[in-house]
């Protein structure tokens, strides 16, 4: 177990740091400048050794002094760290518990770094505290640790649905960036976790970029919110699947403590009681198959007594050996060592003694119903191929999803007939022919935006497509369409509404 430093300033201090962070030019960009794209990408798979030499050919600048402390985990002389604080102080930030002083050095406690980002309101920018990773340390890292920007950061952010709403959940908020990507959105919003010391540490990010109208409540799970009810739930939850078995650590911010999935489990279940009609959740999440049971189906499962829509995407599948040596490296116990061999056996065992045969990875999107309403939407898929062009993220995708599911549950095939729609701005169709014909053999409709999803269609369900471009209802090009191919009306009609269905749920038809 290793001690880590307290986390704390007051508003005059964030402020100050702030600003010194701000003058010195401490972005991501110019951080990434100090050093080149193949030092960064080095530094990425946790090499600091060309970052450290593009430093020493360049003059030190307070840029470099905050690059050096808080992105590469080095020390450096208290003179220069000094420099870099000319407003906060160097005693205010060694008292805040960002750096401890050493004889004619200080070190840094914490990791703290520029991250970038944009969304539906446009680019932003702010500066994230978290704890030292394994690089830093030199030494694995502690059960307590907080974690900072990551993959899953960007792609749960990247989910949250880009629609104002008065109030916002982020359950197990860890260092609080998806509260403070919530905000963004919504008037208030409640930031729960089980750790004391990433509540700690949110709060002070939050303070650090002059974010207000974050309440930072203790406990696990909806413990801390018993009762109250919101517009939008958040979570990256602690789903690590860990054996509970003695010498098997249990990090914080990773591990809900739970057996298997059971976690994830009771994170969906609860959505419901917690959300307002109307109100939808984005998660992440990972759900165990075992002999004989589909994951997607054990997920399905769990919203079968539930009045809430439900698009669960799985996006990776991982068997039990990859997924046991991911999260042990994750931990810093490094392949090849006898506590990373102990490590694996105990993740096996317990895996088998659970007949599990592989655990997938994926997006939950949940809304709850409105009064007297039921569930219109339980989409359960699998969508391992490239996505589509997102620079927001995929926000916008799910709410127009959500849309889509709704205006197709008030629209039976008799409305439908009589709806007009368009095609979205971001399809296009691709035709494969063989040499020397002039028909197609292949044609698919691909969009570019969303999931980048590709639908195969024929040569009707092209046409149709093709059609819709607001001036005719459905049914005025079904009606055309049979007169052409001489096809029964009906019969082309029973075939073309459910694909139409689908293509406006998937965000390739839009309603005009």
């Amino acid at each position: 177990m290793h001690t880590l430093p307290d986390i704390g300033a007051a508003p005059a201090v964030s402020t100050a740091l702030a600003a010194d962070l701000d003058a010195a030019g401490f972005t991501v960009d110019r951080v990434d400048a100090l050093w080149g794209t193949e030092a960064a990408a080095s530094l990425h798979r946790g090499s600091r050794v060309a970052a450290l030499r593009a430093l020493a050919a360049r003059e030190t600048t307070p840029l470099g002094t905050l690059a050096t402390l808080f992105v590469l985990g080095l020390p450096t002389s208290r003179a220069d760290a000094a420099a870099a604080f000319p407003t906060a102080g160097l005693d205010a930030v060694i008292a805040a518990g960002l750096l401890t002083g050493d004889g004619a050095d200080v070190r840094p406690t914490v990791d703290l770094r520029p991250y970038a980002f944009v969304d539906d309101l446009g680019a932003g920018s702010w500066w994230i505290v978290s704890d030292l990773g394994e690089l830093a340390l030199g030494h694995a890292i502690s059960e307590e640790h907080v974690l900072g920007i990551g993959g899953a950061t960007t792609t749960l952010s990247g989910l949250q649905v880009p629609v104002p709403v008065r109030t916002v959940l982020d359950l197990g908020t860890g260092c609080g960036i998806q509260a403070m990507h919530a905000r963004r959105f919504a008037e208030h919003v409640v930031a729960t976790d089980i750790s004391r010391r990433a509540l700690d540490i949110a709060r002070f990010n939050a303070q650090l970029n002059g974010i207000d109208g974050i309440d930072f409540r203790y406990g696990s799970l909806f413990e801390p919110v018993a009762g109250e009810r919101f517009d939008r739930i958040v979570s990256n939850p602690p789903f690590v699947i860990t054996p509970r078995r003695p010498g098997v650590p249990s990090y914080e911010y990773r591990d809900g403590g739970m057996v298997g999935d059971a976690l994830v489990e009771t994170v969906l279940r609860g959505l419901s009681d917690h959300l307002e009609p109307g109100g939808t959740a984005q998660l992440l999440g990972n759900w165990e198959y075992h002999w004989g049971v589909d994951g997607l189906d054990r997920v399905r499962g769990w919203f079968a007594d539930t009045d809430l829509d439900a698009w669960v995407i799985e996006r990776e599948r991982q068997d039990p050996t990859s997924y046991a040596e991911t999260w042990i490296r994750d931990g810093g116990t490094k392949p090849g060592t006898p506590e990373f061999d102990t490590l694996m056996g105990a993740w096996l065992d317990d895996f088998a003694d659970r007949r599990v045969t592989g655990v997938g990875f994926g997006y939950v999107v949940a809304r709850r119903a409105q009064p007297g309403g039921t569930a219109s939407l339980r989409r359960f898929e699998r969508v391992p191929e490239m996505l589509g062009s997102n620079p927001a993220g995929l926000g916008a995708t799910v709410a127009r999803v959500l849309d889509a599911a709704a205006w197709l549950a008030d629209h039976d095939d008799a409305a439908l007939a009589v709806a007009h729609l368009t095609v979205a701005g971001d399809v296009t169709e691709e035709r494969y022919y063989w040499p020397g014909n002039d028909d197609p053999t292949v044609m698919t409709l691909v969009q570019g935006g969303g999931l980048g999803r590709r639908v195969d269609a024929d040569t009707a369900l092209a046409a149709f497509v093709g059609a819709c471009d607001g001036d005719l209802s459905v049914a005025a090009i079904v009606g055309a369409l049979a007169q052409i191919t001489g096809v029964d009306e009906q019969v082309l009609a029973a075939d073309l509404l459910p694909a139409a269905r689908d293509l406006v749920l998937d965000g390739l038809l839009l309603p005009a």
